[in-house]
């Protein structure tokens, strides 16, 4: 059985910051959507999971044990599940935020898995941190309420807003939240992310040049 640094593709000397970067590179090639499997993408995230535990190398690691014949399909998990659409893809279509039937509409229109698709947010994680343990790059700057760079609409669901962030009240009665401090508390929840374009929110953008590995979508 591989150990978490080769899995990884990384040495047994590597940092945190290697280790992250390592896995989210990992993730994304493994994840099912991006042609992956999900026997792969499990084995990364539990590779990950070790590392994060204090896995050291020369520790013993659980012994493989004989596939199956024929490969059961995992249960499905009891975390929320997201369903998320890039708000950048509305204009090409001629869709509309207030569209009530937004996501099925999405959902026959062939997007890219990075437009459009689903993932479960495990307990304890933000809506942001969900995105990313699942392969996707949103955006974000500050990580602490205090910009909209991660902001989303939430179009169906609940996902409250914690007290202290930058939101007007007017944005939050819209549904807008932000990914870096927010997550689902229903069972599904449809999100509109990257909404940068949007004027109300553009407004209170920072740049993310002033945040240590700070990412965006062009």
């Amino acid at each position: 059985m591989e150990s978490p640094f080769e899995v990884l593709g990384i040495t047994p000397d590597a940092d945190d910051g290697e280790i992250v970067d390592a896995y989210r590179e990992r993730v994304k090639e493994a994840h099912p959507d991006q042609g992956g499997s999900a026997a792969e993408f499990q084995t990364v995230k539990t590779a990950y999971e070790r590392l994060q535990n204090g896995y050291e190398p020369g520790d013993p690691l659980p012994e493989e044990t004989a596939e199956p014949e024929a490969e059961e399909a995992p249960p499905e998990p009891d975390d929320p599940m997201v369903e998320f659409l890039n708000f950048e893809v509305l204009e090409d279509h001629g869709w509309a935020l207030e569209d009530e039937d937004l996501f099925a509409k999405a959902a026959d229109a062939n997007l890219q898995s990075t437009d459009f698709g689903r993932f479960y947010v495990d307990p304890n994680d933000t809506l942001l941190e969900a995105a990313e343990k699942n392969g996707f790059a949103w955006p974000f700057a500050c990580r602490g309420g205090a910009c909209t760079n991660c902001a989303v609409a939430v179009v169906d669901g609940e996902m409250p807003s914690p007290a202290s962030h930058i939101l007007p009240p007017e944005l939050t009665e819209k549904g807008i939240r932000l990914s870096c401090i927010a997550a689902p508390v229903s069972d599904d929840a449809k999100i509109v992310y990257n909404l940068k374009h949007l004027p109300e929110v553009s407004e209170l953008l920072l740049p993310a040049s002033r945040f240590e590995q700070a990412s965006s979508t062009d």
